[in-house]
């Protein structure tokens, strides 16, 4: 199949539309170029290169996309990519001002990786500060500012994607411009808005987690998430335990087969509605040790319950629990 010409496409933008003609020349071409675009053979049509779909006998467009908003060069590679490219790095919500100010970079040395001489140095580091006291311009931009710092280091520490550090900021965005951070510590608002994000997200990650890597009572935590969430309206799915399955198995060394049959009785006694009001983490703790006893990779429970940070006596009860819905006799 032939591409059309640029006459051809021509043509057809003057048949599809011509505002100055007279009313005798659009009846003529709506007597002879009226196309029904349902009765068009799908082989006389094709796609070009903007995004058209034409109909090639006549050259109609039949269709057209919207504008591209990509940039108008192409790369094969990296470097060509940075050469042509000249824009800066894409907007983030981790950052008070998303990332559009200027920024100078710490490092004492020139465009070529040489160090800079004293005066120099001294003359750098007053523009840095003073670079940073006009990045923010009230107290509530301050406020941004050291809560964002704070989600970026608990998220850090807890080893969890890029995405929900810019979940968690957007959360904390709304939450302080509903003014529901009035009367709470910062900390807290960050620490819940990041463990909200990892709700949302999917990522298994316990309030007790969450609470190791924050400056906050794991108390306040759940207290102030309760608060956001609702405030916000944040709809949460409760914590399927067999998402930290993998993770828990993983730190305690134990095999495929072993993961399996957890997620096996996690599955089984949730049916019965064993599940109903527990706490996801010692649910799963409780199904990896039923498990490695089933699969002979025994595990005690002080172990299975340093990993997933719960009692040994909340894994004997669910444990209990988990063994005697399944029909399994000690």
């Amino acid at each position: 199949m032939t591409r059309p010409t640029r006459q051809r496409e021509r043509d057809g933008d003057r048949r599809r539309w011509n505002p100055t003609g007279s009313a005798d020349e659009k009846e003529e071409e709506e007597d002879t170029e009226a196309i029904d675009p349902d009765e068009v053979d799908p082989d006389e049509i094709i796609r070009t290169g903007d995004g058209e779909l034409i109909h090639e006998p006549t050259g109609l467009i039949i269709e057209e996309e919207q504008i591209d908003p990509g940039p108008e060069w192409r790369a094969f590679n990296h470097s060509e990519r940075q050469q042509k490219s000249r824009v800066g790095a894409p907007t983030t919500q981790t950052m008070h001002d998303k990332g559009l100010t200027t920024t100078i970079d710490w490092k004492d040395k020139d465009a070529y990786g040489r160090s800079i001489s004293s005066k120099k140095r001294s003359q750098m580091h007053r523009l840095r500060k003073w670079q940073e006291r006009i990045r923010t311009k009230d107290a509530g931009e301050r406020n941004l500012q050291f809560a964002l710092s704070e989600i970026d280091r608990m998220a850090s520490a807890l080893g969890v994607p890029r995405s929900v550090r810019e979940v968690a900021s957007v959360i904390y965005r709304r939450a302080l411009s509903e003014d529901l951070i009035r009367g709470r510590s910062i900390e807290g608002v960050a620490t819940s808005a990041l463990y909200a994000a990892c709700r949302k997200e999917g990522i298994p990650r316990s309030l007790e987690e969450i609470a190791e890597v924050s400056r906050v009572e794991r108390k306040e935590i759940g207290r102030t998430y309760r608060y956001i969430s609702q405030e916000l309206g944040l709809e949460m799915k409760p914590v399927d335990p067999k998402r930290y399955v993998p993770r828990f198995c993983s730190e305690l060394d134990l095999s495929k087969e072993v993961q399996s049959k957890a997620e096996e009785i996690i599955e089984t006694t949730a049916e019965k509605g064993l599940l109903s009001g527990k706490s996801p983490t010692g649910f799963a703790a409780a199904a990896i040790y039923a498990a490695s006893l089933l699969c002979n990779e025994k595990k005690t429970q002080r172990e299975v319950a340093d990993v997933a940070q719960v009692t040994e006596v909340t894994i004997r009860n669910r444990y209990q629990e988990q063994i005697e819905a399944m029909g399994i006799h000690n």
